[in-house]
């Protein structure tokens, strides 16, 4: 032992370290702290480039050392140290070598300044997870996340640095067994990701106030330059994990994912403010991106389980068109699992789709359950997320790829019955304009529509359909190419005015629709049924403006404290002719018939989503009116300790006695 310890770096001293160690397994030697330090540093020491710049796998050149217990003028290249490291930890059975091992590298490491750049320590690590068996690998990561805990207030580009070598070790690691560390990764990423976002927004928010101290601009760089690290490093790890625990993975990334106005999420954003929040929301999607990528699962329901799919919709109705765009492709990687999204890319009109040779297969009956279930949740989101405001070209495109995605994977003949009411509905919506979209936005719309009754009606191959979608495409490149994706979404394109003059034969009809599908064999009895999507609390979660925002409710509560001049009568003049309209009901019966026919004819043919989601709008409509009335009329009675007045920016209280308050009668007993 004196011999390994005293001469360790010449070549038969580590030989000969070798040999003792492959003789006492058991024995007690190497593993003691005092014997492995001398040998983890001096063979650490050997293994270090001369120069920084210098590459250590391409160039091994002999390395000067100088340790009090080695002689100095002898020189080793890092070939033989690599080899005696390899030999020495295969041979290691005992993981507290390994854990002082590891701590003794990161002391060097962080001695030597060589996390920045890191080539070195990644070439370092490499050789130790190649080297130990596969059982302890994970005691490498683990003294890694322990390390960049240790360093979290260090620069950010030695936390990159760090968060590298992590990456390589996982990248071994993923491919063998690292035990119970998955979730402890990922949960030690992702609070080094909150971290670096709040360094990021506290740089960002000290250089608004005007710090001239402060260099924003390279510490954001620096910042990000974690951010991107931590993505790569969890995106790597997830996709190389089995299915079954990448399905954990995704639900545990879902699970940090804030959402305003819910406290589901389990990550800490109270220091964060909005735009951290905003920026924590999309290096989480990032991440689940990543993870999701090459997923490929048998059924749709082993995709997305409910539990995952009510939260991954949720962030698709905030008003930030890149989360929704993250929230898309995510389902996108999900949904296609024959590798068809690569065919669909770009929004466009498609001469022939029997030329994208699409893979697919029959619909099975798990599919078909989980599209009765979910079915009309997906379409509300493509719906209320084609009428956004703030929608860009990759936003359509998008939202075009989900509804094709829809139609390859999950369409038997009632599902693309819905995407067809759903396609009618959208260019309804955008010729009506109750959300007052800007004319680029109402064309684009219609260009999606068009885009994905090409392709859907090629895919179901019905003649009459396929003629009908043609010619509507044929008239608008000759009179409104403004309605086609290839002219809309590009630069200068020229905008109509408005869509009201437009004739009928620039637009889909549905009777038209509904006559060639039916010729085919086609239940067509719900086209008839404009689509409605389904109100929720999401729309008050995500921050969407309500349906019930737009109505308008005039309560009179108190005319007098109007003044007269501003009063406007509403009395109308009363005449014979009003009076003879109002004594006639002719025309009265005629309208409550053919209201009765219509109610009778939508419970007949409506499917029970809809007529359930009517009914629930109607509810909370009735709901919120109702709120609104008793917000106004009840209002709380004065406090003995006086009102607030502030009088020359100074806040006064006005006193108010108790016999001289004036209680509702409703709170007088």
């Amino acid at each position: 032992m004196v011999m390994c310890n005293i001469w360790i770096l010449k070549k038969p001293a580590l030989k000969g370290c070798l040999r003792y160690r492959k003789k006492f397994e058991c024995g007690l030697g190497l593993d003691e702290r005092q014997h492995c330090t001398p040998i983890r540093t001096a063979k650490t020491q050997a293994l270090t480039p001369s120069d920084a710049g210098e590459d250590v796998e391409q160039q091994p050149k002999p390395v000067e050392y100088i340790t009090p217990r080695v002689n100095p003028k002898v020189h080793y290249g890092p070939g033989v140290i690599m080899m005696c490291q390899r030999r020495l930890r295969n041979r290691n059975q005992c993981t507290t070598m390994v854990g002082d091992a590891d701590n003794g590298n990161l002391m060097h490491l962080d001695h030597h300044k060589l996390w920045d750049p890191n080539e070195f320590a990644v070439h370092c690590f490499k050789i130790i997870m190649y080297s130990i068996q596969a059982q302890y690998s994970h005691h490498v990561i683990q003294e890694i996340l322990g390390h960049l805990d240790a360093c979290k207030k260090d620069s950010p580009r030695v936390r990159a640095g760090i968060i590298q070598v992590l990456l390589e070790a996982v990248a071994i690691a993923a491919k063998g067994s690292i035990g119970p560390t998955v979730l402890e990764v990922f949960n030690t990423l992702l609070k080094h990701l909150r971290f670096s976002v709040e360094l990021e927004a506290n740089d960002l928010q000290a250089g608004s106030t005007g710090n001239a101290n402060v260099d924003t601009s390279s510490k954001d760089s620096d910042e990000k330059m974690v951010q991107n690290a931590v993505i790569q490093t969890i995106g790597f790890f997830g996709s190389n994990l089995p299915d079954y625990q990448r399905s954990e993975i995704m639900m545990f990334i879902m699970g940090k994912v804030p959402v305003f106005g819910t406290s589901t999420h389990t990550l800490d954003i109270s220091q964060l403010g909005d735009l951290g929040t905003r920026r924590i929301q999309i290096m989480l999607l990032r991440s689940l991106l990543m993870v999701t990528s090459g997923y490929k699962a048998k059924t749709i329901v082993t995709a997305l389980p409910g539990s995952f799919l009510d939260p991954l919709l949720s962030p698709s109705l905030m008003e930030d068109y890149e989360l929704r765009q993250l929230v898309l492709e995510v389902m996108h990687n999900l949904m296609d699992r024959h590798d068809n999204r690569a065919k669909l890319r770009g929004i466009r009109i498609i001469p022939d789709v029997a030329d994208l040779k699409i893979k697919r297969e029959k619909i099975c009956r798990q599919d078909t359950s989980f599209m009765k279930k979910n079915g009309q949740q997906l379409y509300r989101h493509i719906y209320l997320g084609c009428k956004e405001e703030d929608n860009v070209h990759k936003n359509y495109e998008l939202l075009y790829t989900s509804l094709a995605l829809i139609t390859i994977e999950l369409a038997n003949e009632e599902v693309v019955i819905d995407l067809i009411r759903l396609a009618i509905a959208l260019q309804d919506s955008a010729i009506i304009n109750e959300d007052n979209l800007p004319m680029f936005h109402r064309c684009g719309i219609m260009a999606l529509v068009a885009a994905y009754l090409n392709f859907v009606s090629q895919m179901i191959a019905v003649p009459a359909f396929c003629q009908h979608v043609s010619k509507v495409i044929e008239i608008r490149t000759m009179e409104a190419p403004y309605f086609l994706p290839e002219h809309i979404f590009r630069d200068k394109c020229m905008l109509p005015k408005s869509l009201e003059k437009h004739d009928k034969n620039l637009y889909f009809l549905t009777n038209k629709i509904a006559e060639s599908l039916g010729g085919s064999g086609y239940s067509v009895e719900r086209l008839s049924v404009p689509y409605v999507p389904q109100v929720t609390d999401e729309d008050r979660l995500s921050r969407r403006k309500s349906i019930v925002d737009t109505v308008s409710i005039q309560v009179d509560i108190l005319p007098n404290s109007i003044p007269s001049d501003d009063v406007v009568s509403n009395t109308e003049e009363i005449t014979f002719e009003a009076l003879k309209k109002a004594i006639d009901t002719s025309g009265m019966e005629e309208q409550e018939k053919e209201k009765r026919r219509l109610v009778i004819e939508k419970f007949q043919k409506a499917p029970f989503e809809e007529i359930a989601a009517q009914c629930e709008s109607k509810a909370n409509l009735l709901h919120d009116r109702l709120a609104q009335i008793l917000e106004l009329t009840i209002r709380p009675p004065p406090s003995p300790s006086g009102t607030l007045t502030i009088t020359s920016g100074h806040a006064q209280y006005q006193s108010v006695p108790v016999y001289e308050m004036k209680f509702p009668d409703l709170c007088v007993y």
